[in-house]
């Protein structure tokens, strides 16, 4: 996966910037949401959102219907990195498949999905 972000063109991505690109992608999303989601203080996660905004990977804007909130949303170099990302899985998840077998793989996938869904 990390040779994949460096060949979409992010070899200044660091490591702890990873979890930013997770899903549900960060496109409209308040900056303390994004901190609690990561796990974050909101300070941390402000650092962390503003060093990938220098970056040019996200971007604040100010939140649809005016006022002084203020959202933060991928820039296309964000979203080539978010697409890198994907790519890689879906790569390690056919791998595994072939590996195990399709069926095997689909119920492995499935119980992961119940177990992370148990636990929102």
């Amino acid at each position: 996966m990390v040779q994949s972000i460096r060949d979409a063109g992010g070899t200044d991505v660091h490591e702890t910037h990873l979890p930013v690109f997770s899903y549900p992608l960060p496109d409209g999303m308040r900056p303390a949401d994004l901190a609690r989601r990561l796990g974050m203080s909101r300070q941390a996660g402000n650092h962390a959102i503003q060093q990938l905004e220098a970056l040019g990977y996200l971007e604040r804007r100010p939140a649809p219907g005016g006022g002084t909130r203020r959202l933060v949303y991928l820039q296309p170099r964000g979203w080539r990195i978010a697409e890198a990302i994907w790519a890689s899985m879906r790569a390690l998840e056919a791998e595994l498949a072939a590996e195990v077998g399709e069926e095997r793989f689909a119920t492995f996938m499935a119980v992961l999905r119940e177990v992370t869904a148990a636990r929102r």
